[in-house]
């Protein structure tokens, strides 16, 4: 058994800073743990040692002669050290620091933190916190915290199949309260604090091996292991609340790559690889775990609405899109059923309107479900009803529970109406584990969770190569840059780097007699805005052209101009590759000189493969630009993703804190050609 486990199982407890003072933190836990049945060991540790809440206090841990599981420090910040290598020496296994005044306060308790972890490391305990409001097991009615939750007269501690761990105390106990009132089932609350030593996503882990959870959800500040959310998440379906979303958590960056590859983008790839899903708030996150308590699997996309509220039925419907789910085609054999039951005045059709009816025809929407249930076509059902009082709660609930008996089929209810007019409907749809939710939206949205969490995630392996790339210097002109992806095998224009006027005639005629003309100034990363490109220039035009270009950089400094063959205007894409604190990332989307404004992009982490680059490419514009707007003809996507693959794996190999910025990467009928690249290193990366 892991050792983290204990923070839901310990069968052993030693409150340290326990009193018997009112209002108190630390009578909390002692009170909590009497209160709700607690049938473990209590110690409470007191230098005054006496008796506390009726136990017997000891004036410290080592005089208790028993295992100890679990430990709380709730001391001031200054005690904490010596009550941590007290924990060592009674070999307690894992111990809860819920004081504050360390990492999150100033360096002097950044360093102090540092001192606990150095301790608990060196005894073989684990640490959680400092800084946070402790764990609960419902299943063992343990109550390892001092939230003021738990003193509510109304709070329930209950066995369930969901975890929740936060990082958040407060907010996480909140959200605990919240879910238990709308009937998620939480069976495990941990909150992770400063998350010293033990991360939030090494207890998900150890929770997704636990048989009794079905489900985890997540509230994260930060994220740094995906490989550990992949894990978690292929074992139990997961959701995860990532804050953090701000313009102010973007990479500073002074490329078109950077400024659209911010961290959040980062982030939200990086979760959707891993097979979690990304939720927005609290109350998408309960919501998750309200539908992945249900323990049924998604079938697919497509949802079949049954209503007694055409309005209702409406607002599904219309949520449907946004959550990209589809309204369910019946079969002809389906819509002749209900056509033969489902009132005129009603709609026989996806979504099944069965109206008021069903209040003088009982068993109308039983009937109607029934159908819904065995067609094929359907692969979830929502219901939808609003003001639903009295019996029709009951015999709405039973048909809705007997439905897994025909059909494991996921199933999805949306009651609209204040809770006071069925207090005890939520009590008859939690018995049935049927996800009741207040509105038609959030139900659609859960079905959609459900889905997302279903989808397969094939992690791509790294592949091994003997090749040896060329890494460009820090300073990387455009034309060092084209000289390296040519060596690599990625089309670039052929062209020449002039100096001086007298030369410019017999460039233009090299490279074609059609020309682009660039001035090569070093660290100019948006040519156009600056006016450092001239287009399609011939013999007639090239020495005013060239004249202007090479004076660029002012001052009286003369700057050398690139010429290369002018390639016909095709589909703009811009390729990026940047670094990240969750490793090297991909951007591919619409380029061109609108690129930032239009903010069309698909990104994903490193590596990648074929199949990933075409659904990137599905992801935006690209794609309704590679099949040909307008009547143009059709762009070589073929091109395009060799080039994508080969610049990926050239670009994997460059430093760390590296940017990479082509755009465009212009896609023709035939062929993909790399008409503008920038390439940079960070200020860390440099050294500076």
């Amino acid at each position: 058994m892991n050792n983290l486990s204990l923070l839901w199982n310990a069968q052993s407890i030693a409150i340290i800073g326990a009193t018997e003072r009112e209002n108190a933190m630390g009578r909390a836990p002692i009170e909590y743990l009497q209160r709700y049945g607690y049938a473990g060991k209590i110690y409470p540790i007191n230098p005054k040692g006496s008796t506390i809440l009726g136990l017997q206090a000891f004036t410290s841990i080592t005089e208790v002669k028993s295992e100890i599981d679990l430990a709380l420090i709730m001391l001031p910040a200054g005690l904490v050290e010596e009550a941590l290598v007290e924990c060592g020496v009674a070999k307690v296994k894992v111990v809860i620091v819920m004081s504050s005044g360390f990492a999150e306060s100033d360096a002097d308790g950044v360093l102090a933190q540092a001192r606990l972890v150095d301790i608990a490391r060196n005894s073989g305990m684990r640490l959680v916190g400092p800084n946070c409001i402790g764990s609960v097991g419902g299943a063992k009615k343990l109550v390892a915290s001092f939230s003021p939750v738990f003193s509510a007269p109304t709070t329930n501690v209950e066995a369930g199949n969901v975890a929740l761990v936060s990082q958040s105390g407060a907010l996480g106990y909140g959200m605990y309260s919240l879910g238990l009132e709308q009937g998620v089932p939480l069976g495990v609350v941990v909150t992770t604090g400063n998350e010293a030593d033990v991360s939030n996503l090494e207890v998900a882990n150890v929770l997704a091996d636990d048989p009794s959870i079905s489900a985890i959800l997540l509230y994260a500040e930060s994220l740094t292991d995906i490989e550990m959310l992949h894990k978690i998440s292929t074992k139990k379906p997961t959701a995860i609340l990532k804050v953090g979303r701000s313009a102010q958590g973007a990479i500073a960056a002074a490329s078109h790559t950077g400024a659209l590859a911010t961290e959040d983008r980062i982030i939200d790839a990086a979760i959707r690889a891993t097979g979690a899903v990304r939720v927005n708030d609290v109350e998408q996150l309960l919501d998750a775990g309200l539908i992945f308590a249900s323990g049924v699997k998604s079938l697919g996309k497509r949802v079949a609405i049954i209503t007694t509220s055409g309005g209702s039925g409406i607002l599904a419907t219309d949520a449907l899109e946004a959550n990209d789910l589809e309204l369910a085609v019946l079969t002809p054999e389906s819509l002749a059923e209900l056509r033969n039951i489902v009132p005129p005045y009603g709609n026989a059709n996806n979504p099944v309107d069965v109206t008021a009816a069903v209040m003088s025809s009982p068993d109308l929407f039983e009937k109607c479900l029934d159908i819904l249930v065995k067609d094929k076509g359907v692969d979830s059902i929502i219901a939808c009803f609003a003001v639903l009082v009295g019996a029709d709660v009951e015999r709405i609930a039973a048909a809705l529970g007997g439905v897994s008996k025909i059909r494991n089929i996921p199933i999805a209810v949306a009651r609209t109406g204040s809770k006071n007019l069925a207090p005890n409907a939520h009590v008859i749809f939690k018995n049935l584990n049927i996800p009741v939710f207040p509105t038609p939206d959030r139900a659609v949205a859960a079905l959609r969770i459900l889905n997302d969490s279903a989808r397969t995630i094939e992690r791509i392996s790294v592949k091994t190569s003997s090749e040896l790339f060329p890494t460009p210097s820090s300073t990387a002109t455009e034309v060092e840059m084209k000289a390296l992806w040519k060596k690599v095998g990625i089309p670039v224009p052929l062209s020449v780097v002039v100096s001086e006027e007298k030369e410019i005639q017999a460039a233009i005629k090299f490279v074609g007699g059609r020309a682009v003309l660039k001035a090569v100034v070093p660290g100019l990363l948006h040519k156009s805005e600056a006016g450092a490109v001239a287009l399609d220039i011939n013999a007639d035009t090239a020495e005013a052209t060239f004249i202007s270009l090479s004076q660029l950089s002012g001052k009286g400094i003369k700057n050398d101009v690139l010429v290369e063959t002018f390639i016909p205007k095709g589909v703009e894409a811009l390729v990026g590759v940047t670094s990240s604190a969750l490793g090297k990332v991909l951007t591919i989307g619409v380029g061109g000189i609108l690129t930032e404004i239009i903010s069309d992009v698909s990104i994903r982490l490193l590596p990648v493969d074929e199949p990933t680059v075409r659904k990137m490419i599905a992801e935006t514009r690209l794609a309704a630009l590679f099949a040909g707007a307008r009547g143009s003809a059709p762009a070589d996507v073929g091109a395009f993703v060799a080039a994508v693959l080969r610049i990926a794996e050239v670009a994997s190999a460059f430093p760390e804190s590296s940017e990479l910025d082509i755009n465009p990467l212009t896609v023709l009928p035939q062929g993909a050609w790399v008409l503008d690249t920038a390439y940079s290193i960070s200020a860390e990366g440099k050294g500076l």
